[in-house]
């Protein structure tokens, strides 16, 4: 279910919460959506754990992401990534954000499917370049175009992100509406709320 129309905030957290049961909340999205900051801000407003993949995935090898990535190359680190997620999702229920290129593994789509709820938070290029501009450190930008890079990977990723349970917008627009939006389209998967909410997915 997808929701590019801006939905009135989630007025029933406890219901959503019911019918989340044990699954995880998981943030799927390029670098530079916001997973991380309006992951927080859902988790908050749900009183559940908030976990980084990217984080754990640091501290399980004490070792930066992109020390991984020079070190033993992206084939590598997606395995480990892929192994890190499985574990993290059999805690649920949690919010976890995961990195850009976590959702691209099928076997991590297909853990994410069984013991998650997937929510991808769509950007377009002008918001993301703004954004990750503000961050170094990012392995797969370290090119002599990384515009040109962030739009390849946005043609190669998209259609796999438009697979998620949800995507809701994300834009030039404050951390509060965005997560209230997100609450929304969940309330609507999860709890089918009201006809006119269906009628605004696309």
């Amino acid at each position: 279910m997808t929701s590019d129309t801006p939905q009135a905030p989630s007025d029933n957290p406890a219901e959503l919460l019911k019918q989340l049961g044990t699954r995880s909340i998981v943030f799927v999205g390029l670098m530079g959506a916001g997973k991380t900051v309006i992951g927080r801000r859902v988790a908050s407003m749900l009183d559940l754990p908030f976990i980084d993949s990217d984080h754990e995935i640091e501290a399980v090898s004490r070792m930066t992401v992109p020390e991984l990535f020079e070190r033993y190359g992206e084939p590598e680190f997606r395995a480990l990534e892929q192994r890190v997620i499985q574990r993290v999702l059999e805690n649920g229920p949690q919010v976890l954000s995961t990195g850009g290129g976590a959702f691209m593994n099928a076997q991590t789509r297909a853990a994410i499917a069984a013991h998650g709820v997937s929510v991808w938070l769509k950007a377009d290029l002008d918001t993301l370049m703004e954004r990750v501009g503000r961050r170094s450190g990012r392995p797969l930008l370290q090119t002599a175009d990384p515009r040109a890079t962030l739009e390849r990977l946005m043609t190669e990723r998209y259609p796999v992100y438009a697979t998620a349970h949800v995507t809701v917008l994300t834009r030039d627009e404050r951390k509060e509406v965005i997560a209230d939006e997100v609450m929304a389209a969940l309330e609507t998967f999860l709890c089918g709320r009201g006809q006119g909410a269906q009628e605004n997915a696309v």
